[in-house]
């Protein structure tokens, strides 16, 4: 077999920084809600960089794979570091590797997450009691994001459009809410997601016939007529992962 049918061989001289690095970042959407009858807004945390490249701007939570690590445990890991949270769902999004996506060479795999609605304000709560709250976090409404460093904004489009994809097919929108809601509750999370107001009556009968809805014995009572407490069936899964998305059972002697 002549040299010309193997893969090339490096260059003795090439430099020890031109190499490709593997980087593991999430996209993790959850809700807040304004005082007054206004629906939540679905929002993501950002993180300030603190050195260069775009020392300053703001990018989404993530860091290095070490050599001996799973990515989804990456993903987990990186984001409890940086923002010290620790999501409902994750999922592998895509890999970004465009070539002058940063001045070195990185391929960055991509995870985007949920966090349940009321969980960002206890899980900022407890580690700022404890004092283990990061500093540099920012959370905004993913309608008005800042500039955003290498192509994060890019990153947050494609997941968003994910998303709003998989809320059509899947109840992955219950991953962004309390164990127990009401039919208005889960229609205003649709809403966020999609950006548009749906049809009350038609959203009613659609989540109802959709199988994945158990009715409690609970009510939420307030300023209106009280309304039925639902959870979901935990039977069902989020989204269909694929037989990817199925991690294999640990090998037995």
């Amino acid at each position: 077999m002549t040299r010309t049918d193997l893969a090339p061989a490096p260059a003795r001289d090439a430099d020890p920084a031109d190499v490709t690095r593997v980087a593991v970042s999430t996209v993790i959407f959850s809700l807040r809600r304004d005082h007054g009858d206004h629906g939540p807004r679905l929002v993501l945390p950002l993180v300030r960089r603190t050195r260069d490249p775009y020392e300053g701007l703001w990018a989404l939570p993530g860091g290095w794979l070490a050599i001996a690590e799973g990515l989804e445990d990456a993903a987990s890991r990186t984001l409890e570091e940086t923002t010290a949270l620790t999501p409902s769902y994750l999922e592998q999004l895509y890999a970004f590797g465009d070539v002058d996506r940063s001045p070195t060479r990185v391929v960055s795999i991509v995870y985007w997450a949920l966090l349940r609605e009321g969980e960002v304000d206890a899980q900022v709560a407890a580690h700022e009691a404890d004092g283990t709250a990061p500093e540099n976090v920012r959370w905004v409404d993913v309608s008005d994001l800042p500039p955003l460093a290498f192509d994060h904004d890019q990153i947050v489009g494609y997941a968003l459009w994910r998303l709003r994809n998989k809320v059509g097919y899947s109840r992955i929108a219950h991953g962004l809410l309390a164990d127990e809601f009401t039919l208005a509750e889960l229609r205003e999370v649709y809403e966020a997601i999609l950006g548009r107001r749906l049809d009350p009556a038609n959203f009613r009968r659609q989540a109802e016939n959709s199988g994945t809805l158990i009715p409690t014995d609970r009510f939420r009572t307030g300023s209106h007529r009280p309304a039925r407490l639902y959870r979901y069936n935990r039977d069902v899964e989020l989204a269909d992962r694929g037989p990817l998305g199925i991690r294999p059972a640990p090998n037995r002697a």
